[in-house]
């Protein structure tokens, strides 16, 4: 039932209320639609009455019990307190230059409940704090993730023999990942196939065993004149997803298609890092992450069902 939440202040003129919105929307409130109406009479000032909504995205109304709240009662919560506060003090002194009037600011400091906090008086009787947390976890979206633990899981890894000095480096970064995730040497399993064509075919195999809880796929596919690579590429990467839709079972996907030797071996770790490693240290944490989903009821009963037929 409840839809939002709107605090209201009162600007004294519309130059002023003028120069508010532009600051504002400088420090990243998305402006709403406005109103605008003639008050005749009960005007407070030229006889136009005037609102904006300035946004934000997220709003909260907070509870304090055994304590005083935080001063000011109005706080808005930032991501770069240092930047917002140097945009605000330019913003005042330009404000006590133009007009003689620029309120006061203070300094960034710690807080009792593990935020930094500058105050300033916008206006007179218009007083906000603008603060940003120290915990570095502080309104991170919850979500499942995977550890980067390979302890107690057994992996395959499948090598093509074809380009060998390309796909020996990758085997050696993908064995580094697990080795180093503390995966024990006799559970991991090499299976050597002779090029990228026939990944797929091992893979599903590997994957159908059930006793892996994730499949590595390496290989490399180099650009020649005819549309062979292409074709090549295709049915191997389609295969690989397919394998890893219908048996369940996570596969990392460590196959280098280039236009060069000298980019293959760049990506083998010459000067791009080592692709073969990216590949094992995402089969862990994929692995982690399916377990956690299993064992914590994300998965369906149907889906459950399917996987063990």
């Amino acid at each position: 039932m409840i839809k939002g939440l709107t605090a209201v202040a009162q600007v004294a003129s519309e130059a002023e209320f003028d120069q508010l919105a532009e600051l504002l929307e400088a420090l990243g409130f998305e402006r709403g639609r406005g109103w605008s109406y003639d008050t005749g009479a009960q005007a407070l000032g030229s006889g136009v009455a005037r609102g904006a909504p300035f946004l934000a995205p997220l709003g909260n109304l907070e509870l304090v019990y055994g304590r005083r709240p935080a001063e000011p009662l109005l706080l808005i919560e930032v991501t770069a307190l240092d930047q917002i506060h140097a945009m605000v003090k330019a913003w005042l002194t330009e404000r006590r230059r133009s007009q003689g009037y620029g309120g006061e600011i203070s300094e960034p400091a710690l807080t009792d409940w593990n935020a930094r906090l500058f105050t300033v008086e916008l206006y007179p009787g218009l007083r906000v704090g603008f603060w940003q947390s120290e915990n570095p976890w502080h309104s991170r979206p919850v979500a499942v993730e995977g550890d980067l633990s390979a302890a107690g899981r057994r992996f395959a890894i499948i090598v093509a023999r074809w380009n060998a000095v390309i796909t020996d480096r990758l085997l050696q970064g993908a064995l580094d990942a697990f080795l180093r995730s503390g995966c024990a040497r006799e559970d991991i399993e090499i299976v050597r196939v002779p090029g990228a064509w026939e990944i797929p075919s091992a893979a599903r195999a590997l994957a159908e065993t059930g006793r892996f809880a994730a499949v590595v796929a390496l290989g490399v596919l180099l650009r020649g004149e005819t549309a062979h690579y292409e074709a090549i590429y295709n049915e191997v990467a389609r295969g690989i997803g397919q394998s890893q839709q219908e048996t369940g079972i996570p596969h990392a996907f460590g196959v280098l298609t280039c236009e060069t030797l000298e980019q293959a071996l760049d990506r083998a770790g010459v000067k791009s890092g080592n692709k073969g490693f990216e590949a094992g240290i995402a089969a862990i944490e994929m692995a982690s992450l399916h377990a956690k989903l299993q064992s914590e009821g994300h998965v369906s009963s149907a889906s459950a069902a399917q996987a063990g037929s």
